[in-house]
């Protein structure tokens, strides 16, 4: 695809959540275009629907109403089968809390989708292994969790996001929980990735130092748009 053509176009998207027979609407009406290739940062103060709108675009929860579409086609027309391959295939994840298996070494870790998508162990191996070097990590493949630094244990958590080659990488929050010098690493290490592997990468972010470095900036503002806009 060319990289003015969107990956995800988002048309007049609507959530809303239910508490103590309540209900609160999250997103009122979203509307945005994700270019392929492109870094996009999405803020706003807390509530406001970044991480709601970030799961809905890696197919995590479903709107209530609207569309998101995925090069052209409606995913959340897909059934819940198929929704799960394309979820597993095209989106990387990465969370502000790691969410390794303390009982497994990185490699392990990294390896785990793949072995679980019925890929070859061998195969899974190979692709951990290279994906591990591209984040840093090719002399730590047999440290488990709890021998890895905080920086060490997000960037396992990236490569595991980056094992089955997605083509968009969401991230929420990936350094809110690092200290300044290991959350500057994580920033330098995605935009490396995205211009290494041509990943569409969207982070959720409270760091102006990481919005700086995103290519494209949205502001989120009581579960809409109110600015988006290309950073200098």
């Amino acid at each position: 695809m060319n990289k003015s053509v969107p990956i995800i176009t988002i048309q007049n998207l609507f959530k809303r959540f239910k508490t103590g027979g309540n209900a609160i609407e999250v997103l009122r009406g979203v509307t945005l275009d994700i270019k392929e290739r492109s870094t996009t940062a999405i803020i706003g103060a807390s509530g406001v629907g970044k991480s709601t709108l970030l799961h809905i675009m890696g197919t995590i929860e479903r709107p209530d109403k609207g569309k998101m579409l995925f090069q052209g086609k409606d995913v959340f027309a897909f059934d819940d089968e198929k929704l799960a391959q394309f979820r597993n295939r095209s989106i990387g994840f990465i969370f502000q809390f790691h969410h390794l298996l303390p009982e497994f070494n990185a490699l392990e870790n990294v390896m785990m989708p793949a072995l679980i998508s019925r890929m070859k162990r061998a195969e899974a191996m190979d692709r951990a292994k290279s994906v591990l070097d591209s984040v840093g990590l090719s002399g730590r493949l047999t440290h488990l969790v709890g021998e890895l630094s905080g920086g060490e244990q997000q960037r396992v958590a990236i490569a595991r996001a980056l094992i089955l080659r997605p083509a968009v990488l969401l991230a929420d929050e990936p350094t809110g929980d690092l200290d300044a010098k290991n959350s500057r690493k994580i920033h330098e290490l995605l935009i490396f990735l995205n211009k290494k592997f041509g990943i569409t990468l969207i982070v959720v972010t409270h760091s102006k130092e990481l919005a700086d470095l995103m290519e494209h900036c949205v502001t989120l503002v009581d579960g809409k748009v109110e600015e988006l806009k290309i950073v200098d």
